[in-house]
């Protein structure tokens, strides 16, 4: 029995421009057979329109698209720009006097001793605000480099990640929390966009209903947006790149390069600072925190880490005092 055509052709066309971009890097036939379902069109049909919306089809498919007026719905209009799909890539403002800023947990491979030193220590300064700056999971279960077959253990990554998520609940029950994406975050994404796109959008595949932000009064900010603490831009710091100037002996230096910008950055799991003026001798500074997780991991044995942390004061104007922390060895806190 043959299918009935879709009632929509242009409820078909968006929907499938939508899918392309919650889901860039699917394979088209995964697209089409999702579409086809919905739709009540063959599958081809719609493997058809995902390839027309990527421009697959060919150098003379494409000229005919943009030259055909009937494409548009009315014969003889001229052709249009099409709407664009770009959506505005705005800051998230962390409100707030003093923040701590931990970085680099890698949870469940973080560090004991250098997590407890940075909460006893940020316990002390009663922060209005807590922010785990990227990388607070590490999902080496779903990391697309070589990993143990016998570490790969998703459901024991996520249980980790519920109960640190709680207990840094606990240790600060009344600083907002937020936690910023960083690239080891991403894996969950990018695992679910290949491995499961059907289901890859739904709210309770979203990282933080897993680990039941709700629950625990957690926010979360992704799509590589930079954490405003007054008028300090706060990145991870994968969102600068990892090679050339973004990756050199002095990674605050690296992210100066790449921003031109006052601005602190995790990821290099290495404190760091650099100061640098323009014309005007207006200074800027930049700062790279420490990580609070295993400095010796299996895929790194010998590196530059250290512990660390920071803590920035905020003025009335949005004026930032930086205090960027070392931990040793022994789980003593000191000053860079």
């Amino acid at each position: 029995m043959s299918r009935k055509p879709a009632h929509n052709r242009t409820a078909l066309r968006d929907a499938a421009v939508e899918l392309v971009k919650k889901m860039p890097t699917a394979q088209n036939r995964t697209l089409a057979r999702r579409l086809a379902k919905e739709f009540n069109v063959t599958i081809e049909q719609a493997r058809t329109i995902v390839r027309d919306i990527k421009g697959a089809r060919g150098a003379a498919r494409r000229e005919q698209l943009a030259e055909c007026p009937s494409e548009l719905g009315v014969a003889g209009t001229p052709p249009s720009m099409p709407p664009s799909l770009a959506e505005a890539w705005v800051p998230f403002e962390m409100t707030g006097k003093r923040i701590a800023i931990f970085s680099d947990e890698h949870v469940p491979y973080h560090s004991e001793v250098a997590l407890n030193a940075a909460v006893a220590y940020a316990k002390k300064m009663k922060p209005d605000g807590i922010l785990l700056n990227g990388d607070s999971a590490d999902f080496y279960t779903i990391s697309r480099w070589e990993t143990n077959p016998k570490k790969r253990d998703l459901q024991a990554e996520l249980k980790a990640q519920i109960e640190y998520t709680a207990w840094i609940a606990d240790q600060f029950p009344k600083a907002r929390k937020v936690r910023k994406k960083g690239n080891h975050c991403e894996r969950w994404d990018t695992w679910l966009w290949n491995r499961a796109p059907e289901i890859c959008d739904m709210e309770r595949m979203r990282l933080e209903s897993w680990l039941e932000y709700d629950k625990y009064g957690f926010e979360m900010v992704g799509d590589k947006r930079p954490v405003m603490v007054g008028n300090l831009p706060v990145f991870h710091g994968h969102e600068l790149g990892r090679s050339g100037i973004s990756n050199p002996v002095n990674p605050a230096r690296g992210a100066f390069l790449r921003t031109h910008h006052s601005v602190l950055v995790g990821h290099s799991h290495q404190t760091s600072g650099h100061a640098d003026t323009n014309l005007w001798h207006e200074e800027t500074f930049v700062w790279s925190t420490g990580c609070l997780c295993d400095l010796t991991p299996e895929y790194a044995r010998i590196n530059r880490w250290n512990y660390g942390f920071a803590i920035v004061d905020v003025g009335e104007d949005g004026a930032f005092d930086v205090l960027n922390l070392r931990i040793n060895s022994a789980g003593e806190v000191r000053r860079s």
